[in-house]
């Protein structure tokens, strides 16, 4: 496994001190040079850590002056319980992303529990990727997803990296919630490097989609992995939405 990059170590570092109620809003943290006192590491580095945490949120930098813990923005907003995850961040008003980390053509039984969650047999085919999501630039969640290649013969895999459901929607297929988990997991080495965490715990969400609203059988199962301490999800069955809420310094 790669080495996390000396970047991500020193925004994990501020993030846990404002995590940990060590830095609190409005607060000036360390200087580049107090900083470079702890991490050994050239200033382009400690610049471009201090640069991710500006620009996703955590941080206020005032030239002239330093870095400022940002106030945390009080969003949550009601959104369609099938809506993806380009309008869940824009809801919360973060600019949407996504790294496409592995894509190819599975048959059935190299996953058998999955291709009978979508009605196939071994010998039938599934589109398997993962993917990073992002949120105005940094980590936010990665999702493993699988397709029926039934329902899509064909995919255009540039879209994994910008609207997977924009694409589809273009198809005519239009995705509807069948059913949805919610639990908490610890991350894997493999998704401590990608989200740049040590052991946050995630919050896990397992969601079964339907093709188009008229059909029960499932197309789509996609497990996604949230960082679990900046986000939380609440479902309400009596208006069937979703409302997401960020937490902390965002």
């Amino acid at each position: 496994m790669a080495a996390q990059a000396k970047y991500r170590i020193v925004e994990e570092f501020i993030k846990q001190e404002i995590r940990e109620g060590r830095l609190k809003t409005g607060d000036q943290i360390m200087t580049e040079e107090q900083l470079r006192e702890i991490f050994p590491y050239s200033p382009m580095t400690i610049n471009k850590a201090l640069t991710n945490l500006s620009t996703a949120g955590y941080l206020e930098r005032i030239p002239g002056k330093g870095s400022f813990v940002s106030a945390p923005p009080h969003k949550n907003k009601q959104i369609q319980s099938a809506s993806s995850f380009s309008d869940d961040m824009r809801s919360i008003g973060l600019e949407p992303g996504a790294k496409l980390v592995s894509y190819r053509i599975i048959h059935g039984s190299e996953n058998p529990e999955i291709a009978r969650i979508l009605d196939l047999d071994g010998n039938d085919l599934m589109h398997h990727f993962v993917r990073l999501r992002t949120g105005s630039g940094s980590p936010i969640a990665i999702s493993y997803t699988y397709l029926d290649v039934k329902t899509i013969p064909a995919l255009d895999v540039s879209c994994l990296e910008t609207s997977l459901y924009g694409y589809l929607a273009e198809l005519g297929i239009v995705p509807k919630i069948k059913s949805q988990r919610f639990s908490a997991a610890l991350p894997t080495a493999q998704q401590k490097e990608l989200l740049g965490v040590e052991n946050t715990a995630l919050l896990c969400i397992t969601s079964q989609m339907n093709a188009t609203p008229d059909t029960d059988r499932v197309f789509e199962h996609t497990t996604t992995y949230y960082i679990g301490d900046s986000y939380s999800y609440l479902f309400e069955p009596a208006t069937a939405q979703l409302s997401i809420e960020s937490h902390g310094n965002w």
